[in-house]
């Protein structure tokens, strides 16, 4: 039987979490900047689907195995943040700026790929599997499949509601900087360095 109670507090820890500033957020903000709703609207649902296939290792307890072999997540964390940094790299050497989105239109499916493989290297998600989402798991509530899918549904919820309304503002952003070509490469620079940024930083708070 569900815990509203605890399915409320569950629903403030994620949102608290997903709204904090981290890879999975600046690749949207890069994605809707660079290719427009539809890339950043694939950009969202690629982490969402990645953000689901985190719910099934937490119930799996493949984030147990990473913590007990911390090598493996220190591997996982690098992997992600290389990964973010290679495209925030491109984005500084860019010359093209921020595009006008029919300019980058057919572009969703790896724009979708890339957005799973981010959520999928993101240590901060490894770290919310395994230090929160048990708490929430109460086998003597029920068949356990049962509550992780509702809190997975939570959790897609509010990743939609999030980087949904990240991508919005990316995109009414970027209508401004597509007829503004050199305002557009500052910004797809800006963007870039934010990646590098971020990617450096989570390397440095996992590493301390």
């Amino acid at each position: 039987m569900a815990d509203f109670a605890q399915l409320g507090l569950f629903f403030v820890v994620v949102f608290g979490v997903i709204a904090l500033p981290g890879l999975d957020m600046a690749f949207v903000l890069a994605s809707s900047l660079r290719g427009g709703n539809g890339a950043g609207m694939a950009a969202v649902g690629g982490i969402m689907l990645g953000g689901v296939a985190h719910v099934l290792m937490g119930v799996l307890g493949v984030a147990a195995i990473l913590a007990v072999w911390p090598p493996l997540f220190n591997a996982v964390l690098l992997a992600g943040a290389v990964y973010i940094a290679w495209i925030g790299w491109n984005l500084l050497r860019s010359r093209e700026g921020v595009a006008l989105p029919q300019a980058r239109a057919g572009r969703g499916g790896p724009v979708f790929l890339q957005g799973m493989l981010t959520c999928l290297l993101n240590p901060k998600a490894y770290v919310f599997m395994l230090a929160i989402f048990p708490q929430f798991l109460h086998p003597e509530r029920g068949h356990l499949w049962t509550q992780a899918a509702l809190l997975g549904l939570i959790t897609a919820l509010t990743q939609a509601m999030v980087y949904g309304t990240v991508a919005a503002g990316a995109l009414r952003a970027q209508r401004w900087l597509g007829g503004n070509p050199r305002a557009g490469l500052a910004a797809a620079r800006a963007v870039g360095a934010v990646l590098v940024g971020a990617s450096l930083l989570t390397v440095l708070q996992g590493w301390t």
